[in-house]
């Protein structure tokens, strides 16, 4: 006979299946980070050239090192982003020091948006933004294929319709 809390396979609530971003958002991410702060790392150097000197000049290499910076960590907290479709709720995971998962039940929701501004659009990427009757529970879920997001929109409204007529 054993002894302990063994949870059979009846019991065992199913590991949901998770889904990342497409890679899609990292670039346009990055993107945006070495266009900026090559910018800056121009500006900078002309700046502190004509009116301090050459030798002040390379202090514009300190937005290189940020950009270096930026790179590896856009690339942490993109692999951080998660999420799964459960049969009552979804679930989003992200945070690369502090993770962070909102669980947002689909019979709470009340509007189900899918955004995309001009530069996601450019990279061919939409954001579905959900919102519940709590604030705190509001959740956003980026850089997804546009496809990918209307297909969510669309499932999370049905799903969310199914549950509240049940309440």
């Amino acid at each position: 006979m054993e002894t302990g809390s063994t949870q059979t396979a009846e019991n065992a609530t199913p590991e949901p299946v998770w889904t990342g971003l497409p890679p899609g958002l990292l670039r346009m991410r990055r993107l945006l980070l070495v266009v900026w702060l090559g910018l800056l790392t121009v500006a900078v150097g002309v700046l502190l050239g004509v009116f301090a000197g050459p030798g002040w000049a390379l202090f514009a290499l300190l937005p290189l090192a940020v950009a270096g910076w930026g790179w590896r960590m856009l690339g942490r907290n993109w692999h951080s982003w998660r999420y799964a479709e459960r049969a009552d709720d979804l679930l989003i995971s992200r945070g690369v020091l502090w993770r962070e998962e909102t669980v947002v039940p689909y019979g709470r929701m009340q509007l189900v948006e899918v955004t995309s501004g001009p530069v996601e659009r450019h990279f061919g990427l939409a954001s579905v933004q959900l919102h519940t009757a709590a604030a705190a529970t509001d959740a956003c879920i980026p850089g997804l294929d546009p496809a990918e997001a209307e297909r969510l929109r669309d499932r999370l409204t049905e799903l969310g319709e199914a549950r509240s007529a049940g309440l």
